[in-house]
Parts: C-alpha cells; sequence; structure tokens
C-alpha cells in the first residue's frame, strides 16, 4: 500500500469515528441511528445467546485475507527477521482490508458491536506494527492481530476459517 493511500484510509477511518462520536454526542445513544464500527460496543467479546454471530460475505472474505496475511509472517516476527518496512508493510495490507469490512459488512447491530471489539484489536495491532506506538514492539502488534483473528473464529460463525496456532 503506497503512503498516499493509507494516509487516506486513515484520515476516512478517523473521520468516521469522528462524525460517530459526534452523532452519539449530539443525539444521545437512544436516538443514534447510523452504522458504525465504533459506538456502542460491548466491554468485551460474548457469543449470540451461546452461538456464535452471524457473518455476511464481505467480513468472511476480508478476515480471511486478514488471516492469510498474518499467519505465515508469524515464524519470521518471532525469529526477528521482519524489518520496520515490511511490518509497516503488512500493517497497510490488513488495514485495506479492516477498511472493506468496515465499508461493505452489513451486520444486525449486536453482532456489529461484538465485531467492532475484534477491529478495535485488529487497528491496535497494525498501529503497533507500524511503529506508531512505544508501548509495543511490531512483533507484538502481529501477535495481537493474530489474536483478535482468533478471537473472531470463537465468535463468528466463519465456516472452514481455522484458528492460527503458535501465535506465542
Amino acid at each position: 500500500m503506497n503512503t498516499q493511500r493509507f494516509q487516506r484510509f486513515t484520515a476516512a477511518f478517523a473521520m468516521a469515528v469522528v462524525t460517530a462520536s459526534v452523532a452519539m454526542l449530539a443525539t444521545g445513544p437512544a436516538q443514534a441511528q447510523t452504522h458504525s464500527h465504533e459506538a456502542n460496543a460491548p466491554a468485551k467479546l460474548s457469543l449470540n445467546q451461546g452461538r456464535k454471530w452471524a457473518t455476511d460475505a464481505p467480513l468472511r472474505d476480508g478476515m480471511s485475507r486478514i488471516r492469510t496475511l498474518v499467519e505465515p509472517q508469524l515464524a519470521a516476527a518471532h525469529a526477528g527477521k521482519l524489518s520496520p518496512a515490511q511490518y509497516a508493510a503488512l500493517a497497510g495490507q490488513v488495514e485495506t482490508e479492516v477498511g472493506g469490512i468496515v465499508a461493505n459488512c452489513k451486520l444486525e447491530p449486536k453482532a456489529d458491536a461484538v465485531l467492532h471489539i475484534v477491529i478495535g484489536e485488529i487497528g491496535a495491532g497494525t498501529d503497533a506494527m507500524a511503529g506508531k506506538t512505544a508501548q509495543q514492539r511490531s512483533a507484538q502488534g502481529l501477535v495481537q492481530v493474530a489474536k483478535a483473528v482468533n478471537d473472531y473464529a470463537g465468535h463468528f460463525d466463519h465456516p472452514g476459517l481455522k484458528p492460527i496456532r503458535n501465535i506465542h
């Protein structure tokens, strides 16, 4: 992903967060009706009355691609063989997939709220991978993204998606 495209994605994502926050403040939580991947997220992951949440094709496709991007890089990350540029490029690819999920998936509100938690973890992980946080190393960010993919697999009905092994 080139720098300009990444900056446009980041700016658009930040604007969506701000817009949703302003709408919530202006109308109150009970009146906000706009779809947002930031608003009304529950505090923790949960199942839908003991079952996994329903998914749609854009969500399944995007999460499958994120898994495909992340899983093969874990061994190299643990061995210290990924450069900062490689982490940044991987973070950009994952963020592109997240952008597609946010733009295209249409879940019922409760499932969407649970998905916010997963998306938030992926975002925090990609920030660390891209060197945007001093609290985490890039490898820890990659592990965070992998764990988020596994959390998704454990809470959303996505046939055929296997958990990522050997995360550490």
